[in-house]
């Protein structure tokens, strides 16, 4: 058995939602009971796990409940964005540990798995929130949108041609309040699910108060942040491919297997990351490396995680 290591892994949302048109909850625990098993791989060679999660169909699908029940009754009172992102917290980790759970209990490991609900400490004077990016719930007509910016203030944007969406800001995270829990839940051995959909963004107002506030943490970049507070040895992101590629999709496509964090800013400044899916995986394991020495950020499929760790496949970012 190879030495134990203290891993974050950050999955991403084909590993929550396999089909993204089937949005049933029997469709995602299914998707997760699959995504359990190479997690119980990395289990079972004895290391250490705390998984972090996206949430961006789930949390919308909450959102748009509750804009389809406002809608039909006014009695129905819409639910306050930071709520609504711990209801997804509950129910995705609910499946994960549920799947996790079941598949080391078929090869006989005997530990224990919890989810976290978590909550990330956020700057309220963020220029995230100057600027709102991140959609969330229902389409609505311009009419309906400028409604809704007038009687609950909201920021309404159109939204890919499809209609206008409302948009919360994606701050940048500080601290993880429940940081001290989970590393001793890890330290006692056990399967931690925490910092789910990038966790409930809050502001700390002083003497204990935190208050939630609308917004989305970038789910990678809170992954990040745990893997620093926990002292991790390695942060794995999975996503849809074996290895980070530059050139992506043309005839000269080139896929990277090892890079130094000098390497991954001049790939950055060639333009090479889409914005919307691998730069922010860049920029995460750059974060992770530049934190402290010897630490390392590992990219690849979640299919190929375990052979990722020793060194077969994936692309490996190091702080050289």
């Amino acid at each position: 058995m190879r030495d134990k290591k203290r891993i974050v892994i950050a999955l991403g949302g084909n590993a929550l939602q396999a089909d993204p048109n089937d949005t049933t909850a029997k469709a995602q625990l299914q998707t997760a009971k699959e995504t359990a098993k190479p997690i119980v791989d990395l289990i079972e060679e004895g290391n250490e796990v705390i998984i972090i999660h996206g949430n961006g169909p789930q949390v919308g699908q909450i959102v748009a409940a509750y804009e389809t029940a406002a809608a039909t009754d006014k009695k129905n009172e819409m639910m306050p964005f930071p709520e609504c992102g711990a209801m997804s917290q509950g129910y995705i980790g609910y499946h994960l540990q549920q799947s996790i759970r079941e598949e080391m209990v078929k090869r006989g490991i005997k530990k224990e798995v919890a989810t976290v609900v978590t909550q990330v400490v956020v700057d309220e004077k963020d220029p995230g929130f100057q600027n709102p990016t991140k959609p969330v719930g229902s389409f609505y007509s311009k009419e309906e949108a400028e409604k809704m910016e007038k009687e609950k203030g909201f920021v309404m944007k159109e939204d890919s041609g499809r209609g206008y969406r409302r948009m919360v800001a994606s701050p940048e995270p500080l601290d993880v309040v429940e940081a001290n829990l989970i590393k001793s839940l890890v330290d006692q051995n056990h399967v931690v699910i925490a910092g789910g959909g990038g966790g409930i963004p809050v502001v700390d107002r002083g003497n204990g108060v935190l208050e939630g506030v609308p917004a989305v943490v970038d789910k990678d970049f809170i992954s990040a942040k745990m893997a620093e507070l926990m002292d991790v040895d390695l942060l794995i992101i999975l996503t849809a491919v074996e290895r980070v590629a530059i050139h992506f999709g043309k005839p000269n496509q080139k896929e990277l297997t090892r890079l130094t964090k000098e390497e991954v800013y001049q790939y950055i400044e060639e333009g090479h990351f889409a914005p919307g899916s691998m730069l922010p995986k860049m920029k995460t394991a750059l974060r992770f490396v530049e934190s402290a020495p010897g630490r390392e950020t590992l990219i690849t499929s979640l299919e190929k995680a375990k052979e990722g760790i020793e060194g077969k496949t994936g692309t490996t970012i190091v702080n050289d």
